[in-house]
């Protein structure tokens, strides 16, 4: 009985964990005032961006190619990303508001 209250509190540790660092880069999106390059519109609410792995986007020719969802995001569209990772937020309905990407050398 002690090993399975454990392995519940374990995971329920785990889920606060991973919630809570989302929120923390939601907040950055927020704090940053960043907005849709095109639209105007504000990035992101509560909850609305998640990073993604770097092995599921790819450089294209026109944009960068992610690759999981089969989304092109035209390189005139994408922002900095302030913690060198990926990330896209989206509307209640699932369609993209904004993409950041690391910062590219020069």
């Amino acid at each position: 009985m002690l090993r399975h209250g454990l392995a519940g509190l374990m995971a329920g540790a785990c889920l606060i964990g991973a919630s809570a660092a989302g929120f923390a880069h939601d907040s950055w999106i927020s704090r940053g005032e960043y907005r849709n390059p095109v639209t105007g519109e504000w990035c992101c609410g509560d909850y609305d961006c998640f990073a993604i792995p770097a092995d599921k986007v790819a450089v294209g020719e026109t944009g960068y190619e992610i690759r999981h969802i089969g989304e092109t995001v035209p390189y005139e569209r994408v922002l900095p990303s302030e913690d060198g990772k990926y990330w896209r937020c989206h509307r209640p309905d699932g369609t993209r508001r904004c993409f950041f990407a690391p910062r590219t050398g020069s």
